[in-house]
């Protein structure tokens, strides 16, 4: 669980109902028909802008800003160095040993081809392929949550001109001004709230995991063409930490990288 996202957000709107509860009461701010025009408009207008499968995929998709595993380069260069040295003492079918003790679906498909005997180049084509649908994926989802962040707060100032209607249209009535007033301000609240608490920053949070699970998959991906075509386990460690900051490259062999 990635506690820097609850974190955050809850510490957002704690802040904010802090504010709230000091110059008044809760309620005043708790309007349904301005929730139901910037919720169901924003809904509605992504709808328009994307399909409904990509929405529905969406949501799996931003799980990884809540619940995600933290992919440390170092743990799994040192990993991939340890299998590259096996491979060249015992001979490539020894993997089918450790297949057990990998848990990375991805590196384990990596494993069982390389035993099954796929070429090299075969092997990485396949599972760079993978990296390019995955990379897809998260920058659809991404793109959805910045959809969303762009029509909440148009359909909050949307929400505003119907209120400012409503209230121009009863003047005549002065206890109808209030509820008017509250739904022309309420909804831009909310499509405020919604955009720049949960969906722009969930959506730099999403890039962010994406690129982390990329690099990891792509070291995956380089150290099984390379165990393939028998290269020294220190050609190899450099060529992976050509892949990573100096400051995160630790040597299997005793030096720093």
């Amino acid at each position: 669980m990635d506690f820097s996202t609850i974190v955050g957000v809850v510490a957002a709107f704690i802040l904010m109902l802090v504010a709230i509860s000091s110059g008044g009461g809760l309620t005043i701010f708790i309007d349904a028909p301005s929730a139901m025009i910037v919720i169901g408009g924003t809904i509605g207008t992504t709808l328009v802008h994307y399909t409904f499968k990509d929405m529905m995929g969406t949501i799996s998709v931003v799980k990884k800003t809540l619940f995600t595993h933290h992919f440390s380069s170092t743990d799994r260069i040192a990993q991939i160095i340890n299998y590259a040295g096996k491979a060249r003492k015992e001979g490539i079918l020894s993997l089918q040993a450790v297949t057990k003790e990998v848990d990375d679906p991805f590196f384990l498909k990596g494993l069982q081809m390389a035993v099954d005997g796929q070429e090299p180049e075969k092997l990485k084509e396949m599972l760079d392929r993978e990296i390019e649908y995955l990379q897809e994926r998260h920058e659809r989802g991404s793109d959805i949550l910045i959809a969303l962040g762009t029509y909440a707060p148009a359909m909050g100032m949307i929400g505003t001109l119907i209120g400012l209607v409503q209230m121009l249209q009863t003047m005549n009535d002065p206890s109808s001004i209030g509820p008017a007033m509250a739904v022309a301000l309420l909804t831009t609240f909310y499509g405020a709230v919604i955009a720049n608490i949960l969906c722009m920053p969930m959506s730099g949070k999403l890039k962010n995991r994406s690129s982390e699970e990329v690099l990891d998959k792509t070291l995956i991906a380089e150290g099984m063409k390379s165990i393939l075509e028998g290269e020294n386990p220190r050609v190899l460690e450099h060529r992976l930490h050509a892949f990573v900051a100096p400051k995160d490259r630790e040597s299997h062999f005793g030096k720093k990288g």
